[in-house]
């Protein structure tokens, strides 16, 4: 079993940043796809980015366009999302999640996911 808890977020104006943390606990991490997908209401989950525990060439969304920057500190079992350039567009509730597959991770499908942090990004 995997614990995963989200922590940041928060509210900014377009052009801002924020960034967002998942803490992991439980068994090894190892092989699993670490990341996050974003869902805001009457929406489908979207993949944001993604990245394996072992520290892989991460994999981002294709609205990201160079904007956000996932990274994993294995000794504090930490996943971070930095997001720069905000747009009200990206407003929506930033989900944790690892699962052993990559499409899970990005469809919002995985095995594990946090409990969620809203980003507000206002005009």
């Amino acid at each position: 079993q995997v614990q995963l808890v989200d922590s940041g977020g928060g509210s900014v104006q377009a052009g801002g940043s924020l960034s967002l943390s998942c803490t992991a606990a439980g068994r090894s991490l190892g092989p699993y796809v670490m990341g996050w997908f974003r869902q805001a209401p009457g929406k489908e989950p979207e993949g944001v980015a993604a990245i394996t525990w072992t520290g892989g060439v991460p994999f981002y969304g294709d609205f990201v366009k160079g904007r956000f920057t996932i990274s994993i500190d294995s000794a504090k079992n930490t996943m971070s999302l930095e997001m720069n350039a905000l747009k009200p567009e990206d407003t929506a509730v930033y989900y944790c999640a690892a699962d052993s597959s990559l499409n899970a991770v990005m469809s919002g499908t995985g095995k594990f996911r946090g409990q969620g942090a809203q980003v507000t990004v206002s005009s």
